[in-house]
């Protein structure tokens, strides 16, 4: 007998394949699910009652994570049909999975005390990451709701900046001291009856809560029974303050290989921890507001967001798009006459414009993510610079003689193949040089340097390679 694992990772991505066919191809079940078809209307569709039960079974198996991610894999109105199926006491856990923008739009039908019912089946520190997305009114609520002592933690959590590692750590640790046994310590263990998720080690802490080190759970196992804490613990553990930026520590857990780490405050008392898990997230996260920026597209667009949200986070970046083209649209008509003259460069026109907006992009995404992974010092900016300007020197050399080559043969005109030639040369120096110094120049300015960085290099390039090829075709060929 073949053995079937109905929680394989190959049969969930098949159901929850099958769950989103359903949803979108099927209409009436949608409908239905809505609340937007008659009874009768219901008969009249022959395999409508087989396809809700089959939608209804998929819900019932698919374990929260999946569902976070089928829900964000559906229009808005399919979104809330799901919804509707998920079970009450799973909710708050697809809520926690899900990203922001699921979590906005789910939360605009829901009552008040619904919300509340969910966040309720969540342990504190869930509770206080959510909370955070949650209306004022709504938020007072939930913390009248708990108990005097988690109050204080999510009001404290709810004082650091989003970004922050304040408000992302977990209040969920577990503490020891260091002048008792291993032995001691599997028992206290075993009382507890179970640790809080993605734990791999032990806090080592004085009695008023100073960290003094950290005790990994397959030290407690390989040592000897009778060892004092103190005697195999880690007594320099890499720690965290609650101020630290998370992006940058989601550096230091990746270069270090960390699951977990120590927060602690400024007199070196525990306050929490960070896991690995609030780490992918920040790295998810983080590379999906990146490559947005990089477009111009907001972080908090949804792909299934509705047509008047896309078009309010997408204007601004497409009016400086609008005012850049009308700039290189003034070059080109500067050159009227030059173009008049040789109609041949308003074809060649666009092909040293191309190259170098892909030049210029290669470029900044290099240097965007060496300054993600901070792998670029002040010292390094001349480096930088004559590194790209080589490269782009051997591929405009290289790819401009050949399409300079194509020229001179499409149109038998030597000087034109040269001018293309040239052109091309130039314009690449133009973008590796700019895509250089575009993201420096905003990371010392204190910005993004991913943000409209794709817009900027990509206008840089048009105005100036068609300033380049018209003015060196002026000079050379008239």
């Amino acid at each position: 007998m073949a053995f079937t694992n109905k929680h394989s990772a190959r049969l969930r991505d098949e159901e929850r394949a099958r769950l989103i066919w359903l949803l979108t191809t099927d209409k009436a079940v949608v409908s239905t699910l809505l609340g937007k078809l008659t009874l009768a209307e219901q008969y009249d569709v022959g395999t409508l009652s087989d396809n809700i039960a089959e939608v209804g079974a998929l819900v019932a198996h698919l374990p929260p994570p999946d569902l976070a991610d089928t829900l964000e894999a559906l229009p808005s109105e399919e979104r809330h049909a799901l919804w509707r199926l998920v079970e009450d006491h799973e909710r708050g856990q697809v809520l926690l999975e899900a990203s922001e923008n699921v979590w906005d739009d789910l939360i605009d039908e829901m009552s008040d005390s619904a919300i509340l019912d969910a966040l309720q089946t969540l342990d504190i520190d869930d509770q206080i990451y959510l909370v955070q997305h949650l209306p004022r009114d709504l938020t007072g609520r939930l913390l009248a709701s708990m108990p005097a002592d988690e109050r204080a933690r999510v009001r404290q959590v709810m004082d650091y900046e989003k970004n922050s590692v304040g408000a992302i750590m977990e209040f969920g640790v577990i503490l020891v001291r260091p002048d008792v046994t291993l032995a001691a310590v599997q028992r206290y263990l075993r009382r507890l009856g179970k640790m809080p998720k993605n734990t791999d080690k032990l806090f080592v802490t004085s009695r008023d809560k100073t960290l003094l080190g950290e005790l990994e759970l397959q030290t407690i196992l390989l040592n000897d029974a009778h060892s004092r804490v103190s005697e195999v613990m880690d007594h320099e553990p890499t720690i965290f303050l609650p101020e630290d930026n998370a992006e940058k520590t989601a550096r230091t857990f990746e270069r270090d290989n960390l699951l977990s780490a120590a927060v602690v405050d400024s007199t070196g008392k525990i306050m929490g921890r960070l896991t690995i898990d609030e780490i992918v997230d920040v790295v998810y996260e983080e590379t999906g507001n990146d490559m947005r920026a990089m477009g111009g597209v907001s972080a908090e667009e949804d792909v299934y967001a509705p047509v008047s949200k896309a078009v309010k986070t997408r204007w601004a970046w497409l009016a400086i798009n609008l005012c850049t083209a009308f700039i290189a649209s003034r070059v080109i008509d500067g050159f009227e006459h030059t173009i008049s003259q040789l109609v041949a460069l308003a074809s060649l026109m666009p092909i040293v414009a191309g190259i170098g907006g892909n030049t210029g992009n290669q470029t900044i995404t290099m240097i965007v993510r060496a300054l993600a992974l901070q792998n670029i010092q002040p010292g390094n900016f001349r480096f930088l610079i004559l590194r790209e300007l080589g490269v782009a020197l051997i591929n405009g050399l290289v790819w401009g003689g050949i399409m300079g080559g194509v020229t001179w043969w499409l149109y038998g005109d030597m000087a034109l193949g040269g001018v293309m030639t040239l052109a091309m040369v130039l314009n690449l120096l133009v973008a590796a040089m700019m895509g250089v110094i575009i993201p420096m120049v905003m990371t010392r300015l204190g910005r993004d340097p991913a943000v409209g960085s794709s817009v900027m290099i990509t206008a840089i390039t048009d105005t100036g390679g068609f300033f380049i090829f018209l003015g060196l075709a002026t000079l050379f060929l008239l």
